[in-house]
């Protein structure tokens, strides 16, 4: 198997906890797929918080490791910024997340790791450490070069792709264009033809109420996203809407649907966080590399304190190992 990556995330909040004890749960030849990027004596402290009796090792192969044996790869806690502190927003916290993400982003494009798996991170942190970025989506893609990204929220029950995602209300109207309309449809198509889904059935959600009510509620459904749901049908995809945003997530959970395509953010979070909020697992669609993330933040107020749950990153985790596996049996290019 391809390697895992996890990055450590804001080491004040949960995200070394959560990894440690996914880390004691996950079978022996998965934990020994993974590579975690972070701070090595933070690390440690949380495995002994937690009791999860793992072994830090810095070397390229599995090969020859222990039982409790788990890669990592040290990220030193950036220079002039102080020391993180147990959950509290800094500017240490923001610049370490920062830091692996970073590492962990070098490493995946030069193939070393298959697939990313991030621990949450603090927008607040982030900024104060220098990086104005409204979270991992947008990182990722200034990281890679990508010109655009989306969000996936995935999980057994619901799974939901966002045309728009950290936009004020004000410019969702003008985020859901036809060409970004036609493009979420197509990487959504995309994903779960890669996952093994032959022909993926996709459902559009109307921006408005009633999905505009033939105009009566806002044009933007006429004029900028069934043109491109039109335009996904020419290209021979099974797609259906627009749907009423009070309709389409009950008929998707129902079965009608593999995919539901949100128009803007809490359209598609409400509905996927209600029905399954310890499995939705984050995935970044459009980049050059694969990743996939905890749907969940870095909770300050239980942070250290061993209390935190896992079974988000074990989510997490899972898709990730299903990515590569997928990776791994797509036929090689000509």
């Amino acid at each position: 198997m391809e390697s895992i990556g996890i990055t450590m995330g804001d080491p004040s909040g949960v995200g070394p906890e959560i990894i440690c004890k996914a880390l004691a749960d996950l079978p022996q030849q998965t934990r020994h797929s993974i590579v975690v990027f972070g701070n090595r004596e933070l690390l440690q402290r949380a495995n002994l918080l937690v009791g999860s009796e793992l072994q830090w090792v810095e070397r390229e192969s599995a090969a020859g490791l222990a039982a409790r044996e788990v890669r990592i790869q040290h990220v030193p806690v950036p220079a002039g910024v102080g020391a993180p502190q147990d959950g509290i927003i800094t500017a240490a916290g923001g610049a370490c997340a920062y830091a692996c993400i970073a590492a962990a982003v070098q490493a995946a494009l030069q193939k070393r790791i298959g697939v990313m798996v991030t621990a949450p991170i603090n927008k607040a942190a982030l900024h104060q450490a220098g990086y104005k970025y409204d979270g991992h989506t947008e990182l990722l893609a200034h990281l890679t070069g990508a010109k655009s990204s989306f969000m996936l929220l995935a999980s057994p029950k619901l799974s939901t792709l966002h045309v728009s995602t950290h936009v004020s209300l004000t410019g969702v109207a003008q985020r859901a264009s036809t060409e970004r309309v036609l493009a979420t449809i197509r990487q959504g198509h995309a994903h779960l033809r890669r996952l093994g889904v032959v022909n993926p059935r996709i459902a559009v959600a109307g921006l408005n109420p009633h999905s505009g009510e033939g105009g009566l509620f806002g044009r933007e459904e006429i004029e900028q996203i069934i043109p491109a749901i039109e335009a996904a049908r020419r290209e021979g995809m099974d797609i259906a809407g627009p749907v009423p945003g009070d309709s389409v997530f009950y008929r998707a959970l129902q079965g009608e649907f593999d995919l539901v395509i949100a128009q803007y953010h809490d359209q598609g979070h409400i509905p996927t966080k209600l029905i399954a909020f310890d499995e939705t697992v984050n995935v970044t669609l459009g980049l050059p590399i694969l990743r996939t993330s905890v749907d969940h933040g870095t909770a300050f107020d239980v942070a250290w304190t061993g209390k935190a749950k896992h079974v988000n990153m074990l989510s997490a985790i899972d898709y990730a190992a299903r990515l590569v596996g997928a990776a791994e049996r797509a036929p090689a290019a000509p």
